[in-house]
């Protein structure tokens, strides 16, 4: 179990680095393309796109091919492209790398919650998820944090060209360390899609995804612009110091996953709603620390949410005789649909209402989440087939 904990939790580090790698610097992206700060939000938004889109065929594809195969290739052509995003020479040029960059990094999300689910025991499985969910806040933490301090030391280029050394060196740990599946079983390619939206728990928790996502990517969209702007005035390095409170995420996000295993995921993951409403107000005042405080509390609420939904979501599928990866993987489409199409928004709720546009967005979008999830709370408990 151990082996298999710190090598998911080194591949969520590096795709979630590469993936969120130029959230932090889209004021120097605006500067630098002479493109608006909402359309600066496309060189994540195309990402996610990507990421989404590719999630349909590499889940069943990984139904086929087997797991470990496919995010060993993720990981290492990740990595590549992001080398290439560094070097871009266009604006619309960096946006197609992006784009392919969503698409090859599917390939670990895809899997790791079914691969997690075949290959542990059942009174352990929301634990280690959970700790893979921490791998991704911590990715998302050091891909801000990297390219906001390399970015204002030497540009944005050498910041998602260190970034993309990350990843590369995550690869080959990964490669080194995870375990070979065992229990994985080959299933047709064409695998019962229909059934893993058929059930309305599975549903609901695609779209407690789907709104979750939305709200936290809309702040962390926008919160490098509030604060290089008055009344803040930071720099791009102290502005991306904000994304240290990435850790708490994966705190949450661990901790959760043993209340989960302990309690049941359908008493617990209401209470992430909760917090992620508290830290959105929390962001509100004109204070630097009480602003932080709030970010801390929004996020630890968003990993306790998207690490039980996303650990809850193959489980499900598996007691209905739905394949776990699929399921998994529509589970993810959701997410990042709601990462592109609601954070996505966040840059015409800043230019039209500023920070508190913003905050209203994103409390709108976590309350239907919340109602959601405590709607599931009501779900009959499906027998494994």
């Amino acid at each position: 179990m151990r082996r298999t904990s710190f090598a998911l939790f080194a591949a969520g580090v590096a795709t979630f680095a590469l993936l969120y790698s130029t959230q932090a610097v889209l004021p120097e992206l605006s500067a630098a393309f002479g493109v608006t700060p909402a359309q600066s939000a496309w060189s994540l938004s195309l990402a996610t796109v990507g990421l989404g889109v590719a999630l349909l065929i590499t889940g069943p594809l990984s139904e086929k091919i087997g797991r470990t195969p496919l995010i060993h290739l993720s990981l290492t052509l990740s990595a590549l492209v992001g080398l290439a995003c560094a070097v871009a020479p266009g604006w619309h040029t960096l946006l197609a790398l992006r784009l392919l960059q969503g698409i090859t990094l599917a390939g670990l999300p895809a899997v790791a919650t079914a691969y997690l689910r075949e290959e542990l025991p059942g009174d352990v499985q929301a634990r280690v998820a959970g700790l893979y969910i921490g791998g991704t806040a911590l990715g998302g933490m050091a891909g801000r944090l990297v390219t906001g301090t390399v970015a204002q030391a030497f540009g944005w280029r050498w910041a998602l060209a260190a970034v993309a050394g990350i990843g590369l060196l995550c690869a080959a740990f990964v490669l080194a360390t995870l375990p070979k599946s065992r229990n994985f079983v080959r299933r047709p390619s064409a695998a019962m899609t229909w059934r893993a939206l058929a059930d309305p728990a599975l549903l609901s928790l695609y779209a407690v995804g789907a709104c979750a996502m939305g709200a936290f990517v809309a702040v962390y969209n926008t919160i490098g612009f509030r604060l290089t702007g008055a009344p803040f005035g930071l720099g791009t390095a102290a502005a991306g110091a904000v994304f240290l409170v990435y850790p708490v995420g994966t705190l949450s996000s661990t901790v959760a996953g043993r209340l989960a295993d302990r309690f049941g995921r359908r008493a617990v993951l209401p209470f992430g709603s909760v917090l992620m409403v508290l830290g959105l107000l929390l962001t509100l005042p004109d204070n630097l620390p009480v602003l932080v405080t709030g970010l801390a509390v929004l996020t630890a609420g968003f990993f306790c949410v998207h690490g039980l939904a996303s650990g809850w979501v193959p489980v499900r599928a598996h007691a209905g005789g739905v394949p776990a990866a699929q399921a998994a993987s529509l589970y993810l489409f959701a997410y990042y649909a709601g990462s592109s199409l609601f954070g996505s928004l966040s840059g015409t709720a800043w230019s039209a209402g500023a920070w508190p546009a913003v905050i209203a967005l994103a409390t709108l979008f976590v309350t239907v989440s919340g109602v959601l999830a405590t709607a599931l709370r009501r779900v009959p408990i499906l027998v494994p087939r």
